[in-house]
């Protein structure tokens, strides 16, 4: 039988890869519990096994809670780099072209939509990471503090279904791109696999290693998107003449932009829980909000561009009825001949710095649904996670943007109603302390709040969402003259329910 781990402390043992300096090798005493007596030498291969892991650098460590003691990174611009990366990729320029090339937006009024609701939806992401070096927790741990230690697992269960969305986006754009290059040598489902398997070898050695190569990893892609802007550049002049603006495309677009961004904040903390608490809240905020808004917004302008000229240029026009966004980077990159090929694989590769990311946390949210597996070594979910989400993409490939479309539309209602939920718990029942985060109580269900006022805030509020709900697949009554508002709603109107919720619980159970 697996057993969980109860106490606060880290597990002796465990590798910490997420420190300065070389990765200590140990490892945790038996990740897989078998009686000695019984098989000593299936044990004695395991724990050999996990040792040669640990001397490789694989970070073996799951969700226990860091301890104060090890919180001692102080490298904080690491994590600027990190989310920096993370958003220089492709993904950010084909979530601009949907403005202009589906919602038919000006790239005017495209760019103004895009600058105010990227100043708007990076707090989230970036106001969490905060409580990531203060508590030493991961996000969903947070989220128990909140949530309950079981209700939350409807959080954990949405959070996986977010970022596996992202994930088999990331790897369509990133197989179709190479596909497009050569569809007779490499297919769009072989390009899904070799994107895949490159993310998965980076998350794989856990923290510090995914540090560092996000460190650099933006670098190359930055080059090749700047190369492919100048070759394609001459074209972005020749923009459609737009209809109108309506305000349900903007506020359309707007909800997108959110689905885009406010999902972050369901993992953020996942890669501050080392950072030093002694770093300045300030500077926490300050890097990770900038990591994401500055590369993204000048992206998803680009790509608003990119879209409001497709229909004009013939080749790029030809690219995009072909189902294949790859295709439209190729088109504008072949004036470079083979040089442009070479940065069109550059350009299919953007996206492993997100997929690693998102992979390292997902497999985290794994030990968190299901405790029992807490000792299980966080490396081995990722192959798991990995050989699930390989064939999922390649059927997501066949309709990529109208799945594009319709993955990020909804994402943003349940994370919006996440963050409102856990920051009222934070500011105003917690009074912002993050002592009262009591880490010695992470998994003792009986300690934890019932996640019931919690629960019920986020499901009431979805009583109004709904009918606010524009998506291809259903239009609400209210959102057919608004436009999509859905995610605003949730936003405000789940913490409002929260807070008298909230505040009955702690009345009658008379703590938090």
């Amino acid at each position: 039988m697996w057993s969980e781990q109860t106490s606060s402390k880290p597990s002796p043992g465990v590798n910490d890869v997420e420190k300065d300096g070389e990765p200590q090798v140990v490892v945790e005493q038996a990740p897989v519990e078998l009686p000695e007596e019984k098989d000593p030498l299936l044990l004695r291969f395991c724990q050999s096994f996990w040792h040669r892991l640990a001397t490789w650098g694989v970070e073996l460590r799951g969700i226990v809670p860091i301890g104060v003691d090890e919180r001692t990174d102080k490298r904080v611009v690491n994590v600027f780099l990190l989310w920096f990366t993370v958003s220089c990729n492709v993904l950010p320029i084909i979530t601009g072209m949907v403005g202009t090339l589906s919602l038919g937006l000006s790239l005017r009024d495209a760019s103004l939509v895009i600058i105010f609701f990227n100043l708007l939806c990076t707090i989230p992401p970036a106001y969490l990471s905060i409580l990531g070096p203060k508590t030493g927790l991961r996000q969903m741990i947070q989220a128990r503090y909140t949530f309950g230690i079981y209700l939350v697992n409807i959080l954990v269960l949405l959070n996986l279904a977010t970022v596996s969305g992202f994930t088999i986006i990331d790897c369509v754009i990133g197989g179709q791109t190479l596909s497009a290059l050569n569809s007779s040598d490499v297919s769009v489902n072989v390009g899904i696999v070799i994107v895949a398997v490159l993310a998965l070898f980076i998350s794989f050695f856990g923290y510090k290693v995914l540090h560092r190569y996000e460190r650099y990893g933006w670098v190359p892609v930055f080059i090749s998107i700047v190369i492919a802007t100048g070759c394609g550049g001459k074209h972005l002049s020749k923009q459609v003449v737009p209809a109108p603006p309506s305000a349900s495309a903007i506020v359309t677009f707007g909800g997108l932009i959110a689905g885009y961004l406010i999902p972050w904040a369901a993992l953020s903390s996942d890669f501050c829980t080392y950072i030093s608490p002694d770093i300045s809240s300030k500077r926490i905020f300050a890097y990770v909000y900038l990591g994401l808004f500055v590369p993204t917004v000048p992206l998803m302008i680009l790509g608003a561009a990119v879209g409001g000229a497709v229909p004009n240029v013939p080749d790029w026009a030809q690219a995009h009825e072909t189902g294949s966004v790859g295709a439209i980077f190729a088109s504008m990159l072949s004036p470079a001949g083979g040089f442009g090929k070479f940065i069109t694989v550059l350009l299919a590769f953007s996206t492993l710095g997100n997929i690693a990311a998102t992979i390292y946390s997902i497999t985290l949210n794994f030990q968190i649904l299901l405790p029992v597996l807490v000792r299980v070594p966080r490396a081995l979910f990722a192959f798991v996670f990995i050989a699930i989400i390989i064939p999922i993409s390649i059927r997501a490939a066949s309709s990529f943007f109208a799945s594009l479309e319709n993955f990020i539309g909804v994402i943003a209602y349940w994370s919006a109603a996440f963050f409102s939920i856990v920051t009222v718990e934070h500011l105003v029942f917690r009074k912002g302390r993050y002592e009262s985060y009591d880490p010695t109580i992470w998994n003792v269900g009986s300690a934890l709040p019932s996640g019931v006022s919690a629960l019920a805030a986020g499901v009431l509020s979805f009583a109004l969402v709904i009918p606010c709900m524009s998506q291809t697949w259903y239009v609400g009554p209210i959102a057919k003259k608004t436009g999509d508002i859905g995610f605003e709603i949730a936003l405000v109107l789940s913490a409002l329910l929260y807070l008298p919720l909230r505040a009955a619980e702690i009345k009658w159970r008379k703590r938090l």
